[in-house]
């Protein structure tokens, strides 16, 4: 067995997971927390308390729950030995989170372990957020030590946003406050600090003058996946753009922080959100595109519309798809674009950002092979975790005739190691007390600030969503959004 690359926590914990039988825990945390056990990560005293309304005992969440949960193991890392000793640590309450008379049992169980880090991980609606961390200070299970996590999304708009940071901060100090974004645990996000600060190549053309726009892709092949209900009150820009996107996007332009700790790259961060120029509800209709899926084909096999999903209303005009144009108003960027777009039911599953290059200011090379084309650098995110450097280089033989050739390095095969996965890493970095990798809430809000205005804009304009088939790459607008400034989308090839 190889062991992951990173520091190992002899933090003795107890997390206790509030919504231990839905979707998020069975699918990511509980694999994320066996892997970590099973590759010696994690304190073996550290307990995981998964709550929930469900009716039954430990035993009979583990036969239930914990089985579904061993399906989303990677099967040649799950073992019955491996499992059994994780299950020691497992333990299941049914209670309601959110009525602080129902803590009893919860209370007992932590009684006499106040001085371990202490982590409930709110795997529940974001609407309950403030009703829970109220219920666990009148239970009197808040100590210094405690830590809270946060899924996304903080809020429904800018309002909802600040009443959630302020529920939740009544309760615990921002300091305890994790709010997680799983994108931002991919080996591949950290790589794109590490290769502009950690080398000398890169940062001094990190900049408009040397970078004509950038690209950033999160598409899904998947649609609503049963999430039909919430989708629909959600949609695109909220569930992706305002969170993921905005953070990869802060992550790519930031400045270069004073320090490699969490504070000095939060602030760079915010900067960043501070500067972006907003969208004016006169520019919703130039500047940003909103897509919805119809009936069409992934990898060959028909799946249905959007409309035609359960829960979702027939008359729905709620966007999967978005794709806007961003101006960064500061020295470093301004004249250079960012390029956003999200998607669900897209050609096929791929996440990265692409650095395009400004064009060499002479044509030596014109008519002599392959057109010329600006150098790109790709940070891919998935489906394979890489960073590629498009350059342009003699092809063999006779002759000066240049072809596109890549740099490539590889961030899954390196022999004899595993990186961690995302939410691997974020648990890990939760129990040892790190944020860097998790939002500020004056980023939050400051990505509703920006965010808002764009939804009122479509709201005033009675901007429809345009259709586009299931298994292409969105809507025709979004092409015409980016080709109106001479400009084209990369295409992932698989």
């Amino acid at each position: 067995m190889t062991t992951p690359k990173t520091q190992q926590s002899d933090v003795a914990f107890d997390m206790v997971v509030v919504g231990g039988t839905g979707d998020l825990a069975l699918r990511k945390l509980l694999p994320a927390l066996y892997t970590l056990d099973n590759y010696g990560r994690i304190s073996k005293s550290g307990r995981i308390i998964a709550v929930a309304r469900w009716s039954g005992d430990r035993q009979a969440y583990l036969r239930s729950f914990g089985e579904r949960a061993r399906q989303h193991i990677a099967p040649g890392e799950l073992s019955d030995e491996a499992w059994s000793r994780f299950a020691e640590r497992l333990h299941y309450l049914e209670m309601s989170a959110i009525d602080p008379g129902a803590y009893g049992e919860l209370a007992a169980l932590l009684a006499g372990h106040e001085d371990r880090v202490r982590i409930f991980y709110l795997a529940t609606s974001p609407a309950l957020y403030g009703d829970v961390c109220r219920a666990i200070a009148a239970a009197g299970l808040v100590t210094e030590t405690s830590r809270i996590v946060l899924e996304k999304p903080i809020g429904h708009d800018l309002a909802s946003a600040q009443e959630v940071n302020a529920a939740v901060g009544a309760v615990f100090a921002e300091t305890q406050i994790y709010r997680i974004d799983h994108y931002l645990g991919k080996e591949t996000v950290q790589n794109l600090m590490a290769l502009r600060f950690g080398n000398a190549l890169f940062e001094p053309m990190w900049c408009a003058q040397h970078i004509d726009h950038v690209q950033i892709t999160v598409a899904e092949s998947l649609g609503v996946e049963g999430r039909g209900e919430y989708y629909d009150t959600t949609g695109a820009l909220r569930d992706m753009v305002q969170n993921h996107l905005l953070q990869l996007l802060c992550l790519t332009a930031m400045e270069p922080p004073a320090r490699l700790d969490q504070h000095a790259i939060r602030q760079e961060k915010i900067k960043v959100l501070q500067a972006l120029r907003p969208i004016t509800h006169r520019e919703v209709t130039t500047n940003t595109v909103s897509g919805q899926y119809r009936a069409g084909a992934i990898r060959d096999q028909p799946v249905i519309g959007y409309v035609d999903e359960p829960e979702v209303a027939a008359d729905s005009t709620t966007e999967t798809f978005v794709a806007l144009k961003a101006d960064i108003d500061n020295w470093r960027w301004a004249g250079t674009p960012f390029y956003l777009r999200t998607g669900k039911r897209m050609g096929h599953p791929v996440s990265e950002i692409v650095l395009q290059f400004r064009r060499v200011p002479h044509l030596l090379f014109q008519d002599l092979g392959e057109a010329l084309q600006p150098n790109r650098l790709i940070f891919r995110l998935q489906p394979d975790e890489c960073i590629k450097l498009m350059l342009m280089a003699k092809a063999p033989g006779s002759g000066i005739l240049l072809r596109r050739e890549f740099l490539n390095l590889s961030l899954t095969d390196r022999p004899g190691e595993r990186s961690l996965a995302a939410y691997e890493r974020l648990l890990l970095d939760v129990i040892r007390g790190i944020t860097t990798l998790f939002m500020h809430r004056d980023e939050v809000e400051a990505a509703w600030a920006w965010i808002e205005p764009i939804l009122d804009g479509w709201s005033n304009r009675h901007v429809r969503p345009r259709l586009y088939g299931a298994g292409t790459w969105g809507p025709t607008e979004s092409v015409a959004l980016i080709v109106k400034d001479d400009r084209q989308w990369y295409e992932h090839v698989v």
